[in-house]
């Protein structure tokens, strides 16, 4: 039987006898699949920082792109999963949002095999990605229905947090399974990875005149003369000059001890590479301006090798399946007060006063979730962006995986915490914390940084942010079912609702980052910002749901709530009105 006749979590008896198995059953089985779904959906964000090493001639801001669009995409699908549960069920909404996901992995695996695939097919395949992100609003809502209010802050933080893993799993796990032929030839065959670092003080250059690049906002000047400082380069760069004295060309020449880069690859029949011999060398990289004039000169160490970016996609198929197995065998629906599509969307009515609540809950889960999962899309790209051009520049993917791991542990761990104290406590504390680290990046300079070793600053900024959001969220698992404890069925809506909402944070906190550095050549702009809008939302949990008297205000199961405050006759008052019969 897929829907079950009988739910009654509150009765104690019930509970202890029926529910607790089946619900702790449904709450595992939907974050196993969750894990993945958060991996699907952050897949691209891995991807895009590999994409120029093995050919792709995309622009920054085109990355940014790549990394934000599934963002969009889970937003907008949040918005309609958060109306499934309360009129599907949970086992065929789980089980068809858990095996629609391999199409895109699938079609992401091929298209990175090939250079010629456009940044608009990207573009596509992202956004496909997205649907990782979109179930997340029926899972939520899902697990809330099958647990006892003292539980839900527990069971949704454990939910949500394991969940979570699986972005840091995908950042995690890239590096490594792209590295080798992981899933054999059927996968495809490798692609060549370049790596060039710039051999610090091989050569100084004198600048001339500089001008503004209208696009990245930077200087560009014309180089005037190059002067090789190591005695043995003396021979392998040679600074060509004409009559004049002016700057016309550097070269590259080979000696016994110094040799250009070199591509060895063996391809079959078709012309497919097969195999990758890997290979070192010296390159020296002379760009231009329009007028051919020379504008940046680099002496650098290159590497090749082989690599399989493919496998970041294809790996996560076979998980995808054997987790729609699982939905679709052990899964039960449960059958709550609802009132259809329409009705779902009671919540942004005025009755009890739903609609103030419904924006509150929205901003507040914004500031918590909405920066998490878009610290986390956008991480590796500002890593690759602020400190990609120093010598010894840290590889993205060696540290993107850090934040949304502590994030996604501490908030498992934390959301019991959350159900004796309150959640609204957690987030007026952590939503400071997220201010202070935003402030810390822009006044520590992290953000402009003039040197490799500031990235010690900047990732300890980044990590505090995570572990501040990741509190915060699971503190919203407790806050929001209490806000609207008059109503089962709207509490497990309005955790759809704002979680659809908050996944646009990858697009938003990705293509606005991207945007400040593209615009003024860092993002110090964004996040001022973003310590503004951390401002605003702490004072609406502060007015709404902390301070003394707050009309909703949530003290825990210690403290009590203002639901517990009320009569039996206000509470059913409030009941009859959002039934309308009142």
């Amino acid at each position: 039987m897929s829907r079950l006749p009988r739910w009654e979590p509150e009765n104690p008896q019930f509970w202890e006898e029926t529910g607790k198995a089946i619900a702790w059953r449904t709450c595992g089985i939907t974050t196993f699949s969750l894990i993945f779904s958060f991996a699907t959906w952050f897949v691209m964000s891995a991807v895009v920082v590999r994409m120029p090493a093995i050919g792709f001639k995309f622009s920054t801001m085109e990355l940014f792109w790549l990394a934000a669009i599934p963002g969009l995409a889970s937003g907008i699908l949040r918005l309609i999963h958060s109306n499934f549960i309360p009129v599907l069920g949970t086992r065929p909404v789980v089980s068809i949002a858990t095996i629609i996901k391999v199409a895109p992995m699938i079609w992401l695996g091929f298209a990175i095999q090939d250079l010629n695939t456009s940044w608009e097919t990207f573009m596509i395949i992202g956004f496909l990605c997205g649907l990782g992100g979109g179930d997340f609003s029926s899972f939520m809502p899902s697990t809330s229905i099958f647990f006892p209010k003292r539980l839900q802050g527990l069971a949704m933080g454990i939910q949500a947090g394991l969940g979570n893993f699986g972005v840091s799993i995908v950042q995690f796990v890239a590096p490594w399974i792209i590295g080798f032929a992981a899933i054999g030839t059927i996968a495809g065959g490798p692609q060549v990875f370049t790596k060039a670092e710039p051999v610090k003080g091989a050569i100084t250059l004198t600048k001339g005149t500089c001008t503004k690049d209208p696009a990245t906002k930077k200087d560009v000047c014309v180089i005037t003369d190059v002067v090789v400082n190591k005695p043995e380069l003396a021979a392998v760069i040679e600074v060509v000059k004409d009559e004049n004295g002016k700057l016309k060309d550097v070269v590259l020449h080979e000696i016994d001890t110094v040799k250009k880069i070199r591509e060895e690859v063996t391809k079959d029949a078709q012309g497919r590479i097969v195999a990758v011999t890997p290979t070192k060398g010296m390159k020296l990289e002379v760009k231009r301006n329009d007028a051919g004039e020379i504008t940046d000169v680099a002496y650098m160490s290159v590497a090749k090798k082989a690599m399989w970016l493919q496998n970041a996609a294809f790996v996560w198929v076979p998980f995808l399946v054997v987790a729609f197995i699982l939905s679709a065998l052990f899964l039960r629906s449960v059958t709550v007060p609802a009132r259809g599509f329409k009705g779902q969307f009671e919540i942004l009515s005025k009755l009890n006063r739903a609609r103030t609540h419904t924006w509150n809950c929205t901003i507040t889960y914004i500031c918590s979730f909405g920066s998490f999962s878009g610290f986390a899309a956008a991480f590796p790209m500002m890593i690759k962006t602020i400190y990609g051009g120093f010598e010894g520049a840290p590889d993205p993917l060696s540290y993107a995986f850090l934040g949304p791991l502590i994030g996604g542990a501490v908030r498992a761990l934390s959301g019991g915490v959350f159900d004796k104290i309150g959640g609204s406590k957690g987030m007026s504390w952590t939503t400071l914390g997220q201010i202070a680290g935003a402030l810390f990046l822009v006044f520590g300079g992290y953000l402009t940084p003039t040197d490799v070793g500031q990235f010690q600053g900047f990732l300890w900024g980044m990590l505090w942010i995570f572990l501040m959001t990741g509190i915060n969220n699971a503190a919203t698992f407790r806050q929001y079912p209490i806000v609207f404890a008059y109503s089962p069925a709207k509490g497990a809506q309005m955790l759809g609702w704002t979680g659809a909402w908050a996944a646009f944070g990858p697009f938003v906190w990705t293509s606005l980052v991207g945007m400040s550095i593209e615009k003024t050549g860092n993002a110090n702009m964004f996040f001022i910002g973003v310590a503004v809008f951390y401002a605003y939302s702490w004072f609406v949990n502060y007015w709404y749901y902390t301070r003394k008297g707050a009309e909703r205000f949530d003290y825990g199961n210690t403290g009590g709530t203002w639901w517990d405050k009320l009569s039996d006759a206000e509470k059913e008052h409030m009941r009859q009105v959002d039934l309308h019969k009142a």
